[in-house]
């Protein structure tokens, strides 16, 4: 998708005549919530620009998808992913598209007030520009206790039942489109998660001294059992001319949007109830969930193994922008409307990659992209967090994949590995740590 292509697609859901407007509205300096720039990323890291000066409020705007599925307080889980036994919101065929509003947790959690219109209005939002929906799961939310410090912080929409799925097929994700639905978001470090996080026994961990955790211990007011006097750090980005805006002291960083969904899954614990913990929505699993790849974006696709009836799909954690590693802890998190073809591949063909029919597997147009989990069973406790059985597990899915579908020996296949390919961490703050790799598929033309 190339910048005229992206204008097109934006004109047609608010109007030519308001795009020309917010057009000559960014050229006379308007304000970056009346007027903003917002991307849909194509994918394969390039991003297309287009001004939209629309709050895409639950039920406005373009949806373009077959069906449309909101994130009402009923349909929407917080802090847990759906389990096999779920019961499914939205039932759809297999093939067909949807499209999901999706909400961010950032801005309405307990250490922010859980008061979105407060919290963003801190920020000189505009109360007509801030979502709705936000607005009433923060107040309205009633499915499931919240306990901040236990439950996951994500905004879980679904689950969606796919017609024909069944266990042991695959289910494919196509994203098609990502796009922001307000012109901005937040980052935020909270203490005892991160890359650089005091551990829970109260120490540095390995590596790095006490004066170098973040944030700081000082300022660590956990002990209070009050979210808001935690000590947590939110930054607060606008969205300018398609990127991200971070002031500090007089000057600010810019860094362009990556809309793409953190969270998108299918069913995999096998427990009763809404709260069980190793349904937490924090770890990923071997359904997908809080995956947290940066490539996920529009253009690509996302293979999952099924273990339940209709696969129960599910997405969250919206992402405009995130860097490989994601070490803060969060990404530049902001709500999405996203656009997905979900098709079931069956067990025994060939229309997935063989590796997806027992873990996820995903591709773009440049590159295949095996995957690797620390630990992706969903263990209620004590997520293994090793990066190097994260690293090993994505080296064998490649290998399995050279070799099962492109017909590569395997001693050749890792050798070209160790030659070529590229390998990443995904993210090491959602308890299961991962790691993708990038296999250029020009390299096989």
């Amino acid at each position: 998708m190339n910048s005229e292509q992206a204008a097109e697609m934006i004109t047609r859901g608010i109007g030519r005549r308001r795009f020309v407007q917010a057009v000559a509205a960014l050229g006379a300096g308007a304000g970056v919530v009346g007027t903003a720039s917002c991307t849909s990323s194509t994918g394969d890291g390039s991003g297309a620009m287009a001004s939209v000066a629309e709050i895409l409020q639950p039920g406005g705007g373009p949806m373009p998808g077959d069906h449309y599925l909101s994130s009402h307080p009923d349909q929407v889980l917080w802090g847990y992913v759906p389990t096999v036994h779920a019961q499914s919101v939205l039932q759809m065929r297999s093939g067909q598209t949807v499209t999901i509003d999706t909400v961010s947790h950032e801005g309405i959690l307990e250490d922010q007030g859980r008061n979105p219109i407060e919290y963003f209005g801190g920020h000189d939002v505009a109360e007509g520009d801030v979502l709705k929906d936000a607005v009433d799961i923060a107040a309205g939310y009633r499915r499931t206790p919240r306990d901040f410090d236990t439950d996951g912080p994500h905004v879980v929409t679904g689950p969606i039942f796919v017609e024909g799925a069944q266990p042991g097929d695959v289910l494919k994700v196509e994203t098609l489109e990502a796009t922001p639905r307000v012109p901005y978001g937040v980052v935020s470090s909270r203490h005892g998660k991160g890359a650089l996080a005091l551990s829970a026994k109260g120490e540095a961990p390995a590596g790095i001294g006490m004066d170098e955790v973040m944030p700081p211990v000082a300022t660590d007011g956990r002990k209070s059992k009050d979210p808001t006097k935690y000590g947590n750090v939110s930054t607060f980005t606008v969205v300018e001319d398609g990127k991200g805006v971070m002031p500090f002291g007089n000057a600010a960083v810019r860094f362009p949007l990556r809309p793409f969904m953190g969270m998108m899954g299918v069913a995999y614990v096998d427990a009763p109830g809404l709260t069980s913990p190793n349904a937490n929505s924090v770890p990923p699993t071997l359904g997908g969930g809080n995956i947290d790849i940066s490539l996920l974006a529009p253009g690509s696709t996302f293979y999952l193994p099924v273990f339940a009836d209709g696969a129960l799909f599910y997405v969250g954690d919206p992402h405009m922008a995130m860097g490989d590693g994601e070490v803060a802890l969060t990404a530049m998190e902001g709500s999405l409307r996203g656009t997905f073809r979900l098709t079931v591949c069956k067990k025994g063909t060939a229309d997935a990659p063989s590796v997806a029919y027992t873990y996820p597997f995903a591709e773009n147009k440049d590159s295949w992209i095996p995957i690797g989990l620390s630990d992706p069973d969903g263990a209620a406790n004590a997520q293994g967090n090793d990066l190097d059985v994260a690293m090993r597990r994505a080296v064998i899915n490649a290998l399995n994949f050279l070799e099962d579908d492109r017909g590569m020996d395997r001693p050749t296949a890792y050798a070209y590995l160790s030659a070529a390919a590229n390998f990443a961490v995904s993210q090491v703050v959602d308890k299961t740590v991962g790691v993708h790799a990038q296999i250029p598929k020009s390299h096989f033309e």
